[in-house]
Parts: C-alpha cells; structure tokens; sequence
C-alpha cells in the first residue's frame, strides 16, 4: 500500500493494524512529503519535535510492526544499522557511506543475472542490491617523476 493514505486509520486497518494513537502520529508523519528514507532514530527526534509523546522503543515497534504489515521496507545497511523505507515496490539503493544519504534506484536500473537456486525449503523473497558510494578525493597529492635527494 502506498504511502500516503488521506484516510491513515482505514491505511492501517486494511493492513491488519489496530489504529492506535502512536501509530497514526507516526504514520502522519511518515507520510508527510512523499517517498522517505528513516532511521528510528530521526522519526523519534520528529516526533519529539513535532510534540508526539512516544519513546525510541514505541518508534522501533512500530516500524517493525509497519515493515511486518507491508507499509515499510527495512533497508539494512550495516549490522544493527537500519532505514526504513515508505516506498515498498521493487527497486534497489545507492547508500553514501560519508553522508549516510540512502537514494532510491528504479528497478529496472539494474538487472541480476544468475542468480542461485535456493537452499531446499526456502524460496527467493526479493532481491535488494545497495551500491554502496564514496566522495571522490577532491585532491590528488602530486606524486613527483624522480625522486630529489638533499
């Protein structure tokens, strides 16, 4: 289901989610400005600066339980380093490793060839590619042709 939803209540009952007050006070909130990219942590600071009372566990649990329902996508980055994501179609990231910036990359921008049989018993859910960049160094140190001796 799309973000956003005019009705989020209706939005959170059709995916199975009692509307709760914290989780249409962060839904709202998740849906403000389109397609976003959130850690825990910055929805928590949003709530808090938008004076929603919720603590930092009240924010996980229902991203978690957002990401279970179908209204998120959790994108892992780095062991115990999350965002989460109100676009759920199929489509891949480019992560900056210096900004910490997550960027959404169309589906069809990248094509998977060869991908593997999976182990007996389990089946391919999706397949989910960050690529991961840099800055580019701004300034290369000269490496001289010769080297002088004094």
């Amino acid at each position: 289901m799309p973000w956003p939803s005019p009705d989020l209540a209706e939005h959170l009952r059709s995916a199975g989610l009692r509307p709760t007050r914290p989780r249409l006070a962060l839904a709202r909130l998740l849906s403000d400005g389109g397609h976003r990219h959130v850690t825990a942590e910055k929805l928590h600071r949003e709530a808090i600066a938008a004076a929603i009372r919720v603590s930092l566990a009240t924010v996980y649990n229902t991203l978690h339980q957002f990401t279970s329902a179908g209204l998120l996508r959790e994108v892992v980055i780095a062991p115990g380093r999350s965002y989460f994501d109100t676009n759920v179609d199929a489509h891949h990231h480019f992560f900056c490793e210096s900004t910490g910036m997550l960027q959404d990359i169309a589906g069809q921008d990248i094509a998977v060839l060869g991908i593997p049989t999976p182990p007996a018993g389990t089946e391919i859910s999706h397949v989910e590619i960050i690529v991961r960049l840099r800055a580019r160094d701004q300034l290369q140190p000269e490496v001289p042709d010769t080297l002088e001796t004094f």
